[in-house]
């Protein structure tokens, strides 16, 4: 027994202070290889980087260049740089790329279809030429029936009741759907040379149909027989009005200038016509608005005649007379006959 620090012996002959020792007692034995030699103490541990799990991100980051990129680059660095091309070279490579690209050019315009150029605007005036064209055969054919419906109608009349036969061409007249022919005057108004060039606010230098209902009611008040508007005949159930920029007479557009043909005595048309208030009205329009106002005579004016309305709803009152009393200005009476449109017939 060996004695501890106080002397008193330790059990297997060692002190205390012999386990405290470095490399003394069991530590020392396993600090020693099975070779007797000793065992160097563990390295220090490497720190992990942040973005150690982002190897494949990380890689892509500091080697943005493949592999076999930069082994040529290694490769070519030390080469010597390669021969400027001559100058016939350079011309043959320009008229190469010349010659590719109008290949190319070619190439596409054969190879894409046949598209319409034509605008929006273009087609649009075409298909309204061709529905004009329709409507004007159209028209020719309604008149053509109507003259036929007219010629079988005198046929049937005729040696019959020529009373009758009289009195319907009379109220042709008056309705409109007779052809007139005679002396008179023509009305003309046209938009100013501004607004007929379309500029920007001239829309009041336009006539509007407030302008040809002011002058065909004067005209009917003068002493008018017939009146027609640029064709359009004026009939008891005829109408002026606009829609948009377009003037509708009889619901048939028409455009400047308005021609306004008269029927009757021209003196006494433009004299009456003078004391109406259409004439103050046509004078605030060529002063103020710049629109041109020409009233003439005319030796023979001929107007056509309008289609004739059926009648579904409006039937004769019974008991009552079927022709209104005999006045001046209207046909059948002792006066001048034609002063404007009077239906001859009372209808509810």
């Amino acid at each position: 027994m060996s004695p501890t620090d106080d002397g008193a012996p330790t059990p297997d002959g060692a002190s205390a202070h012999d386990d405290a020792r470095p490399g003394s007692g069991a530590g020392a034995d396993d600090a020693r290889g099975s070779s007797g030699a000793p065992t160097p103490p563990p390295a220090a541990a490497r720190p992990r980087r942040p973005d150690e799990s982002m190897s494949l991100l990380r890689e892509v980051l500091d080697n943005p260049l493949d592999a076999g990129y930069r082994q040529w680059a290694e490769q070519t660095r030390g080469a010597q740089p390669s021969a400027p091309l001559r100058g016939w070279q350079r011309v043959a490579v320009v008229a190469a790329c010349a010659v590719i690209g109008a290949g190319a050019v070619w190439s596409a315009r054969e190879l894409r279809p046949q598209v319409q150029t034509d605008s929006a605007r273009s087609l649009l005036v075409e298909e309204i030429g061709q529905r004009r064209a329709e409507g004007d055969a159209l028209s020719a054919e309604n008149a053509r029936a109507l003259a036929e419906v007219d010629r079988l109608q005198r046929d049937a009349l005729a040696g019959v009741d020529e009373a009758v036969l009289d009195r319907a061409e009379e109220l042709g007249v008056v309705s409109g759907q007779t052809p007139v022919h005679g002396k008179g005057v023509v009305v003309e108004l046209t938009d100013s040379a501004a607004a007929q060039q379309g500029e920007p606010g001239t829309d009041d230098q336009r006539v509007k149909d407030v302008d040809l209902q002011v002058v065909v009611n004067a005209l009917w008040a003068s002493g008018a027989e017939a009146i027609a508007i640029n064709g359009q005949r004026l009939g008891m159930t005829s109408a002026i009005r606009t829609a948009g920029q377009a003037v509708l007479v009889n619901l048939e557009p028409i455009v400047s200038p308005y021609r306004i043909e008269v029927i009757g005595d021209p003196n006494g048309l433009q004299t009456n016509l003078s004391r109406t208030a259409a004439a103050t009205h046509l004078s605030v329009l060529r002063e103020t608005y710049d629109i041109s106002v020409e009233i003439r005579r005319a030796d023979d004016l001929e107007l056509a005649g309008r289609q004739a309305r059926s009648l579904h709803a409006a039937v004769p009152v019974e008991g009552r007379a079927k022709v209104a009393p005999a006045s001046p200005g209207v046909p059948g009476s002792d006066g001048e006959r034609g002063t404007g449109p009077a239906p001859q017939e009372e209808v509810s």
